[in-house]
């Protein structure tokens, strides 16, 4: 489900980002991922051990890389902990912290890509 945002004054509260700026990390972000799930698979196949295709098994609360995206990103906005990360996304806070360690590379890969880093 991931966090519910209601127009862009609450987008820039949540996350310090217009909807336009995120909109404009997405592409980046979601090629990241998509080439970190790929080497992922890849490895899995490589050891024996994958038993799914790409894209196989639930969807969880953050399905589309436009959910993940504000959600790691409303994180360094506000350093909520992991309790009320999984609160305001209706998600366990173990599977919170497991979201934040698994896309917290790919946000720092993607505003390196922008040159956004100090």
């Amino acid at each position: 489900m991931g966090l519910l945002i209601r127009d862009d004054r609450q987008m820039k509260a949540l996350t310090g980002l217009s909807q336009a700026q995120c909109d404009s990390l997405l592409p980046v972000f979601t090629d990241l991922y998509q080439a970190a799930r790929q080497q992922t698979y890849d490895n899995g196949v490589a050891s024996g051990t994958r038993r799914r295709q790409p894209g196989g098994g639930s969807k969880g609360k953050l399905p589309t890389m436009a959910e993940k995206l504000p959600f790691v990103l409303s994180y360094y906005k506000t350093y909520p902990p992991g309790d009320v990360l999984g609160q305001q996304c209706e998600m366990a806070r173990s599977k919170a912290n497991a979201h934040l360690h698994t896309l917290a590379p790919m946000l720092y890969a993607t505003l390196v890509h922008f040159a956004l880093m100090p």
